[in-house]
């Protein structure tokens, strides 16, 4: 017998099976995730002189040529030529990505060092900042920092936005600094404590602009968590519960709303639901809600979040050379919008209400299954024929935008690591756009300019929608390898109101970063800058 518990946090609810075989799959292995708390960084800017300045390491960035700059003099004469000399014996020339650091005895700072910013060039938004950041974070790490000084006097120069430098710099330090270590024997705590940028004098707009930066970075790493968690620990009733706890800890701007099956069925979510009919873990529709703790809301936003805790592809089973071991990332939509949802919690914009809405589900093979040539009926009555069992992300898709329309929201935007064939067509750093709306699309670029990551503007071609139809239902679900990643942003805009101005974001490629086999937390900058764009000063 199966016995549901009630759970209230504030004004989050949700349901869990307490003694269903979901509670006991999510401990296969007896593996637990360690506690490792996202660390609370003070991140500020400093108009101490560098000779002043106290701490562990500091770090001078240069632009490529620059040592032979006024400032760089000046500051290489206060520390008696020793940068010059660093620079001398390891040719270090200011080129983007090259770092050295030495120890220093006499001075209030431990460590000092050079990183390099490229050339000096007009599009500073371009410049890769993160990068720089996490150059620095690496030295910090090796010299177990725990305090660490930025001087980003070179950074005042005609052309460049110090600001936007700064920001990216220090959120490369801050994420670069977190090692996710929860599923090791020994798990390590972070060492960076203090970040302080120097050499920009007084600027109280950069400060409160690093200060909603952490908040962001948070969010980012949350993110990044949710997506290393395997998938005996990550379930889908374990994911409603992480964004029940969001909810919870920002309960005056939150409500959560988890669905469970049987709602799913009163609502018609066939499509989402024949995915989820082969795992014994239940699905868990997830709902959360953002309203501003003031003021008169002004625009209302759905964010939609992919939410395979895992897909083994179903019945058409993904075989060797597909990734199968790496399909917990297939819940990287998900963990974009709720790390998205943290850091706005936190940050709280006005006159901006959102919706941050996630299918739950995993895509497992049994005899109760969705097979290849079943035909589901969706939430707004449209039939699929599942010519493929492994293109399941669109099918939960379709029944989440459904259920977003409804909510009568005015954009919409969902998330998803869709198709391989986005990643070969823009490789792994790059997430493809596929949108209808020329406003909308422009929005998402700037934003994710402005946060540093790379989004590219891909076709809708209509005419391709000649492969998605089906004898016999209204559409099939795949339409084969030729533009793959197309047709199902074509599958995609059949669940969503012609009317609503909708973006799909294919982040497949940059999800997950393969060398260092991690989860990067892409979009979620984007998606807070996208919000904020839309909330009032006041």
């Amino acid at each position: 017998m199966t016995r549901d518990m009630s759970t209230k946090v504030g004004n989050a609810r949700t349901v869990l099976d307490s003694s269903s075989p979901a509670a006991d799959l999510a401990t296969v292995g007896l593996t637990k995730a360690s506690e490792q708390p996202i660390p609370e960084l003070e991140v500020r800017v400093s108009e101490l002189d560098v000779s002043q300045w106290k701490g562990d390491l500091l770090a001078i960035a240069v632009f490529e040529g620059g040592m032979s700059d006024e400032a760089f003099g000046i500051l290489d004469k206060d520390l008696n030529g020793l940068l010059a000399d660093v620079a001398a014996e390891e040719d270090f020339t200011g080129k983007s990505g090259q770092a050295s650091f030495v120890r220093i005895p006499g001075q209030g700072f431990k460590r000092i060092g050079l990183v390099g910013l490229g050339k000096l060039e007009k599009s500073s938004l371009a410049r890769p900042w993160k990068g720089v950041g996490e150059s620095i974070a690496a030295a910090a790490k090796t010299a177990q920092a725990s305090s660490v000084g930025i001087v980003l006097s070179a950074l005042d120069q005609e052309g460049v936005d110090s600001n936007a430098g700064a920001s990216g710099i220090t959120s490369g330090v801050i994420l670069g600094s977190f090692e996710d270590t929860r599923f090791k024997s020994e798990p390590k705590a972070p060492k960076l404590k203090r970040v302080e940028i120097l050499g920009l004098g007084s600027a109280p707009e950069l400060e409160k602009k690093l200060q909603n930066l952490v908040k962001v970075c948070t969010g980012v790493i949350s993110a990044r968590q949710l997506v290393n968690a395997p998938a005996n620990v990550l379930t889908p009733s374990a994911l409603a519960e992480e964004a029940v706890s969001i909810a919870s800890s920002h309960s005056d701007v939150f409500t959560a709303k988890i669905l469970d099956e049987a709602e799913c069925k009163e609502l018609k979510m066939g499509s989402y639901l024949g995915v989820a009919a082969a795992s014994v873990n239940p699905p868990k529709f997830i709902h959360l809600q953002y309203k501003p703790p003031s003021g008169d809301v002004k625009t209302k936003l759905a964010i939609i979040g992919k939410g395979l805790t895992f897909d083994s592809g179903g019945y058409n089973l993904k075989i060797q050379g597909s990734s199968i071991e790496l399909m917990k990332f297939d819940m990287g939509g998900a963990a974009a919008a709720l790390g998205a949802a943290k850091a706005l919690g936190a940050i709280q914009p006005l006159g901006v209400e959102v919706h941050f809405i996630v299918a739950a589900c995993e895509n497992m093979i049994s005899g109760a299954g969705m097979r290849p040539g079943d035909i589901l009926t969706a939430s707004n009555g449209k039939t699929i024929e599942v010519n493929n069992t492994d293109a399941e992300g669109r099918l939960t898709l379709a029944d989440a935008l459904v259920y977003a329309c409804n909510l009568k929201v005015d954009k919409i935007v969902d998330l998803a690591t869709l198709t391989g064939a986005c990643i070969i067509a823009l490789g792994n750093e790059i997430g493809g756009m596929f949108t209808p709306s020329d406003e909308l699309a422009e929005e998402l670029s700037q934003a994710s300019s402005a946060a540093g990551e790379k989004l590219w503007r891909m076709p809708m071609e209509e005419n391709y929608w000649e492969m998605m139809k089906s004898g016999i239902a209204d559409m099939v679900n795949t339409g084969g390898r030729p533009g793959g990643s197309i047709t199902a942003s074509l599958f995609l805009k059949q669940f969503v109101d012609e009317k609503i101005p909708w973006a799909h974001l294919d982040i497949a490629g940059p999800v997950w970063n393969e060398k260092k086999k991690m989860a990067t937390g892409f979009a979620v900058g984007t998606l807070v800058e996208w919000v904020s764009k839309h909330a009032s000063s006041s």
